[in-house]
């Protein structure tokens, strides 16, 4: 194995980057064999605050698979002397303080499976810089800290590459003798390298003019692949909805002239930032009815305003270190998740408006909780601002994403949307067009915070920090004692977090959060409770736990309450409250926050699986569910005053990955069957609601994607599952008919979904076959057909395989690796933990053979083992085998060794 303290990178030993690199001028002979590239730095040793220069002489510069032709330094030319190359470095020797530094080398595109730096996809070229791509393709300064203006010249084939695009505004364009010709681009903002942008190829493109806020014009393109033009409306309409959005609610303007989006096929990623040149891979950009689900359309739409977002809050205000990562993904979530709830609830009334948000954040939570929480008590478990990595390609992790965007949330609910609104006009106004840390934002935020109550200095954000510093997740034990002859409740919340992760190593001693929760009581009758705090009556208060233990009282409290606790879920913790089963059932029949209303139903959903499942494994089989657990399911799938979509969330069971981390230890066989047993139970007891809910929600007429109708398919979907699970009359030849005359891809993928898990149809056997002869050309509905059959419960190891063997199966694209081998090995329990350990043996073997590949991809499916020392005894000991196979493998990449190492250290 590789020595840590070989690679290990701290965020304690940051130093700033000697030398300032104010211009940088690129000049490309695009060839997919071998790329030319010429990089002229304009070189200045950096002086200090206190007017030192630099101590250091020489340029240290980072390249990888580089071929170096020539050095000039001012106009002359460099030999073996004047610097010293490695495989990672380039260092040239006294340099004097001012220099121009042209470097010539050579890329190789076409050999680049990494898909980081530049390489080619399909016949076209494209590049991947985010996070250290950019030395991949010439020798530079590969840190995010190193801001330059960039001046760009692209020289390549016109046949091949009629378009050739890079960052900013295009200056000029011509053609050249031998069937060549040139574009050239200026991005006037300084930026990082990780931004840098580069597209070549012959694509369709939909344009539009636009008018910024202060009356500018300005041209949105999208570029796709010739002949799906037609698929890329509903992008280019997101991309107009996510450029007013940030206008009106941050104030925040498109600074460039145009601003470019490229689909495509081969890509590591969901989508890149690029400053005014967005790649995406071609999931989230091509959508119509006939191709995309209803998740796509919504998925689309959130991912072209995340990468959009970033023009402000990741390119002109970003990250000093990849330490800092958060701070640009962490508020780029959070507004990515405000956008989408505000598109939602867009037009509506009131009450749906609030429903429609609702809908938003709880599917922002189930996604926490399935990828972030358990992250958390594995072996990767970090802080969203990390202190050290081996790779930071491993660390665009939930964490940082999706947890950081939770830390950004609570600072919006302590401030508010007016107090955070003015926080973030003073970061932008302190560090526009600086590289900064995620310390400067919550300073401005800190900033903020004081204005709203001036002169108490006890008003601060110190508490709060620790966010960014410990990692786990916080569980807060609450107990209420009510005292009827005062009047009186009484309220206490306990917090801990147990060290995780290389916490567990350094006997850190962790402090207390500060954790926002919002909180209401209901009555007997399930009516809110008039609560006084901080001298007003409110239906809903927010408590600032700061200590390790705090206790509220609240006066006039007429009778015995039932608490509703962490309403909207106003922080990332686990809320452990003794609740009975009467008192969830009340909150789900009546509670008026929509987020705890379905919360309580989960955990109701939830205790029923648990006893399910802790049955299975005594027994070997389940036992019945409650009848009073089906009856209230039964009166929420009734309810037709809450919208369809809400209740779609309310009936679906909570996942394996939640449901697991409640059992100690882990047994995902024991879970799955249990969930399956719930279905069935459910689709059997109540088969005539879930026939008569699967009626009143078709959707006839022209495909939408809006909440409305996209809802009530979800709800159509998830009655047809049930009714399908439960193996009722005609189910299954409903699903046929919904199979063979759906208007539109989200009803054709769940009756496909369904039929996939049938053993014994024919009928159903060769709907499977068909839809891939029928779709076979599309690419992404391929992916769609992979993934149905890798999730379906009859599919094992051997089936797997086979479809491997499948012509239209590559493990080189990353997209069709994640539908076939990712969704089995994470998203298929019974095929996946096979007790004779073959979905193990699988695993690894994949592993090592993305390994080869693409290193990026192979360790992310690398993390479907993190939890393998959580699981029961048979099963921990076959992945422990096969982690140590991989860590053991001969040539292994640094990246996967990360994962697999830090996994079997715990």
């Amino acid at each position: 194995m590789h020595n840590e303290t070989d690679t290990t990178i701290h965020r304690q030993d940051y130093q700033p980057y000697p030398f300032r690199i104010p211009t940088v001028r690129l000049s490309f002979e695009l060839n997919a064999d071998q790329t030319w590239v010429s990089c002229t730095l304009e070189v200045q040793r950096r002086v200090d605050e206190l007017g030192e220069t630099a101590a250091t002489a020489d340029l240290v510069l980072d390249g990888e698979e580089l071929s170096l032709i020539s050095i000039h330094v001012n106009g002359l030319v460099q030999t073996s002397k004047n610097y010293v190359l490695t495989d990672r470095t380039l260092t040239l020797l006294n340099l004097p303080d001012e220099a121009e530094v042209t470097i010539v080398s050579t890329c190789r595109p076409i050999k680049n499976t990494t898909l980081s730096g530049l390489y080619v996809s399909g016949e076209s070229m494209f590049t991947q810089c985010e996070a250290q791509g950019f030395r991949r393709i010439c020798w530079f300064a590969d840190r995010p800290d190193v801001m330059s203006e960039y001046w760009v010249t692209l020289r390549g084939d016109r046949k091949l590459y009629p378009n050739m695009l890079s960052n900013g505004n295009l200056i000029h364009q011509q053609d050249l003798s031998e069937g060549l010709h040139e574009s050239q681009w200026h991005d006037p903002f300084a930026k990082p390298c990780y931004l840098f942008a580069l597209v070549a190829g012959n694509f369709a493109c939909r344009e539009h003019m636009t008018k910024t806020a202060s009356g500018r014009d300005a041209l949105l393109q999208i570029y796709s692949d010739q002949g799906t033009i037609n698929q890329t409306a509903w992008a280019m309409e997101s991309l107009e909805r996510s450029l007013r959005w940030d206008e009106d609610r941050f104030g925040l303007e498109l600074d460039l002239d145009r601003f470019m989006i490229v689909a495509a096929r081969d890509f590591n990623m969901g989508a890149m930032e690029n400053k005014g040149l967005n790649i995406f891979n071609a999931a989230y950009v091509l959508a119509d009815p006939n191709t995309a689900t209803d998740a796509n359309y919504q998925a689309i739409e959130a991912v072209i305003g995340h990468e959009y977002f970033h023009n402000w809050t990741g390119n002109r205000v970003t990250c000093r270190d990849w330490f800092q990562l958060s701070l640009k993904e962490g508020l780029t979530v959070f507004r990515d998740q405000e956008f989408t709830a505000d598109m939602m609830a867009h037009g509506l009334p009131a009450n749906e408006a609030a429903s429609a948000r609702a809908n938003k954040r709880i599917d922002d939570v189930i996604a926490l909780r399935n990828a972030q929480f358990p992250e958390d008590s594995g072996p990767m478990a970090h802080p969203i601002r990390p202190e050290s990595y081996q790779e930071i390609g491993n660390f665009y992790t939930a964490t940082v994403y999706e947890k950081g965007a939770e830390v950004i949330r609570m600072m919006h609910t302590l401030l508010g949307e007016k107090g955070f609104r003015a926080g973030m006009d003073e970061y932008f106004r302190r560090h526009d067009g600086q590289a900064v840390t995620c310390d400067d934002f919550v300073s401005a935020m800190q900033w903020a915070y004081e204005r709203q109550h001036p002169g108490n200095p006890e008003i601060n954000l110190e508490v709060f920090k620790r966010w960014y510093s410990q990692a786990g997740t916080p569980r807060v034990h609450v107990m209420m004692d009510y005292n009827a002859n005062t009047r009186q409740c009484h309220l206490t919340m306990t917090q801990r977090c147990a060290p995780v992760g290389v916490e567990k190593q350094t006997n850190l001693q962790k402090l207390p959060f500060h954790i926002p929760v919002l909180i209401g009581l209901l009555d007997a009758n399930g009516k809110n409770m008039p609560l006084k705090h901080n001298g007003q009556t409110v239906g809903t208060v927010m408590l600032e736990l700061l200590q390790e233990s705090q206790s509220w009282t609240f006066d006039d409290i007429e009778s015995a309450p039932t608490p509703s606790l962490l309403r909207d879920f106003s922080a990332p913790v686990i809320i452990e409250y003794d609740y009975t089963d009467a008192q969830l059932a009340l909150l789900l029949a009546h509670d008026r926050n929509a987020f705890a209303r379905w919360e309580a139903g989960q955990e109701l959903a939830s205790r029923q699986i648990i006893r399910l499942a802790k049955a299975w494994r005594e027994t070997g089989r389940c036992s019945s569910i409650d009848a009073v657990f089906i009856q209230a399911w039964k009166s929420i799938l009734q309810d037709a005053s809450l919208d369809a979509g809400y209740r779609a969330r309310a009936l679906a069971l909570p996942s394996d990955k939640t449901l697991e981390a409640r059992m100690s230890p882990m047994d995902p066989l024991a879970i799955a069957h249990a969930r399956q047993a719930m279905r069935i139970q459910l689709g059997q007891a109540c088969a005539h609601e879930l026939l008569a809910a699967y009626k009143d929600n078709v959707t006839p007429g022209a495909y939408s994607p809006a909440p409305g109708p996209s809802g009530k398919r979800a709800l159509k979907n998830l009655a047809l599952a049930y009714l399908l699970a439960a193996q009722k009359q005609d189910a299954l030849l409903l699903t046929l008919m919904q199979f063979n005359h759906a208007t539109n891809m989200t009803d054709r993928m769940a009756a496909l979904a369904g039929l996939a898990q049938q053993s014994d149809s024919e009928d159903a056997s060769e709907a499977v076959v068909g839809f891939f002869e029928q779709w076979q050309h599309e690419p992404l509905v391929i992916d769609k057909w992979f993934a149905a059959q890798a999730t379906s419960v009859l599919t094992t190891v051997e089936r797997v395989r086979g479809l491997m063997a499948h012509p239209a199966f590559t493990l080189r694209n990353p997209n069709r690796a994640r539908a076939l081998i990712f969704q089995f090995c994470i998203n298929n329990p019974t095929g996946f933990h096979a007790e004779d350990g073959s979905g193990y043996i699988f695993w690894a073997d994949q592993v090592l053979a993305l390994d080869e590949i693409n290193p990026e991809i192979a360790a992310r499916l690398a993390r479907a083992m993190d939890q393998w020392s959580r699981m029961i005894p048979t099963a921990s000991k076959l992945m422990q085998s096969q982690l140590q196979r991989v860590a053991s493998h001969q040539g292994i990449s640094r990246n996967t060794l990360e994962i697999v190492s830090k996994a079997l250290s715990l």
